[in-house]
């Protein structure tokens, strides 16, 4: 099994993000959907045949959905002299990021990665938690934010930070969330004879 990879979060605000793919490539869509919401600067590059070197440079962040073994090890040879971040969909072992499940609710996100090796459980996780992250969690969030703010502008001084703190542990209190997993037949019968 390969290693978890380091779940983290970037600021991309203003960088220059590079997506290769097609102009109907679901996956580089959405990427570049994602990306820009971000605030990167989104490069697309359309035709992988067409690709050149200069294209990446000053890339931070470059992200590949061919599935093309070929361009991937071109890519991660210019990553490894340019320096910049690299992820080839479906293909981890060419990249240094794997792209995580995203599950957004207003200003929240909930990155779920199975590290490639399950991406159907992660799918299932992401479409439980969309559910349960409706409407009504939103308004929740928002209205955290609000007392938050309330909070802050009552107990503004560095040395009440613990007054504050403990405002938001209890404006939160009584806020839960319920997991449960179900498996299939043949892990069951399998995990039984353990």
């Amino acid at each position: 099994m390969r290693l978890p990879f380091f779940p983290v979060s970037l600021n991309l605000d203003g960088r220059t993000c590079v997506v290769v793919g097609g102009a109907n490539d679901r996956e580089a869509v959405e990427k570049t959907a994602s990306l820009e919401e971000c605030g990167a600067r989104v490069v697309r590059i359309y035709d992988a045949s067409e690709l050149r070197d200069e294209d990446l440079a000053g890339a931070f962040f470059v992200i590949s959905t061919p599935q093309d073994a070929q361009l991937s090890a071109r890519l991660r040879a210019l990553a490894d002299r340019e320096g910049f971040l690299l992820c080839c969909i479906d293909q981890p072992r060419y990249g240094f990021v794997a792209m995580a499940a995203i599950v957004k609710a207003g200003p929240v996100r909930v990155a779920i990665s199975t590290a490639g090796l399950a991406p159907r459980v992660g799918k299932i996780l992401k479409n439980a938690l969309a559910a349960a992250m409706d409407a009504r969690f939103v308004r929740f969030i928002e209205n955290l934010a609000r007392q938050r703010e309330r909070v802050h502008a009552a107990h503004p001084a560095p040395q009440e930070s613990a007054l504050r703190r403990d405002a938001m542990i209890e404006a939160a209190r009584g806020f839960q969330a319920e997991v449960r997993f179900e498996y299939p037949q043949w892990f069951e019968r399998n995990d039984a004879q353990r």
